[in-house]
């Protein structure tokens, strides 16, 4: 089995057929087709259903279409990573839960860069994919929140895949609700005013458990749920309409105006870090965005304390 044969697989998969793959590839026809052949008799099954209108994947065909792209992607960013790129050029990768503290970090990070060359990413996701990307290196940095129910499972989570958690910073239990909301007027919201409104939480994906959620008291049983997948559509239901959503109480700018923040009857606390691999030796990029994310937090005024 070799790289080219899975990057043909990828292609033919995605074209629906060897001919069209070849035209993308500037490939012949035929190594495609003997290349499909041979790695089709080397693992001893049928990748895909050939018939006259193209090709279709099977089911070991769509099993193994899964970790073509994986290993693809891996070779990618390491040939990314050391092929053109020099040693000691400037690169910052963080994965992130939905805050915005992050996001402002890293923006002024990106401006203080004073590296003619630089690879700076993003990626805001769910707690899964954070801990996967920082076990596997496609990011430095990884922001996530713990607390008293989610610990136990999250740093069984972060010993099997050898990473360090590091707290920024603690935080009372917040909902956000549109200025507008009947629970807005209130100094404390008991969760049991929160049973006859929309709870809006962040998408996990397959991995949609209580422990791995965004948001605290995620167990709290609710009638009404929408999940959304980015901070955007987060802030539009929240303006428009009369749900609601449970974080730390630190807003993003574009809540300062028209979105509460109302402290949530709970003990609970949140506990919101950053990870690292402990096989990862931070450069002073990845030392200064978690400064800018310290700063940032010991201006905010919602946070009951943080780290130096």
């Amino acid at each position: 089995m070799t790289l080219q044969q899975l990057r043909y697989l990828i292609a033919v998969a995605e074209y629906g057929s060897i001919n069209a793959a070849a035209q993308h590839l500037y490939a012949s026809q035929s190594n495609l087709s003997t290349a499909m052949k041979e790695l089709e008799k080397e693992l001893g099954i049928n990748i895909f259903r050939r018939s006259n209108r193209g090709v279709t994947l099977t089911n070991d065909g769509t099993e193994l279409l899964n970790y073509a792209r994986q290993i693809v992607e891996q070779a990618d960013l390491l040939e990314a990573r050391y092929k053109q790129a020099a040693p000691d050029s400037a690169r910052l990768a963080v994965s992130t839960q939905h805050y915005s503290f992050a996001v402002e970090a890293f923006i002024k990070t990106a401006e203080e860069c004073a590296s003619e060359e630089y690879e700076l990413i993003l990626r805001e996701t769910s707690t899964a994919h954070i801990l996967d990307d920082v076990k596997n290196f496609r990011s430095d940095i990884g922001v996530v929140y713990t607390d008293n129910f989610n610990t136990a499972a999250l740093w069984r989570a972060f010993d099997d895949a050898h990473l360090m958690f590091y707290p920024l910073f603690e935080a009372s239990v917040h909902i956000f609700v549109n200025a507008e909301h009947p629970l807005a007027r209130k100094k404390l919201v008991q969760p049991g005013d929160l049973a006859q409104y929309p709870r809006y939480s962040f998408e996990q994906g397959a991995d949609n458990s209580f422990y791995f959620s965004e948001e605290p008291l995620a167990y709290l049983p609710r009638r009404r749920n929408i999940r959304i997948s980015d901070r955007g559509t987060l802030t539009n239901l929240l303006l428009a309409h009369d749900g609601y959503t449970i974080s730390t109480g630190l807003r993003s700018p574009e809540m300062s105006q028209g979105v509460a923040a109302i402290p949530l009857g709970t003990k609970e606390k949140m506990k919101v870090g950053y990870l690292v691999h402990e096989g990862r030796d931070l450069g002073d990029l990845q030392r200064n965005y978690i400064a800018n994310m310290k700063k940032l937090v010991a201006e905010n005024e919602s946070v009951t304390s943080y780290v130096e």
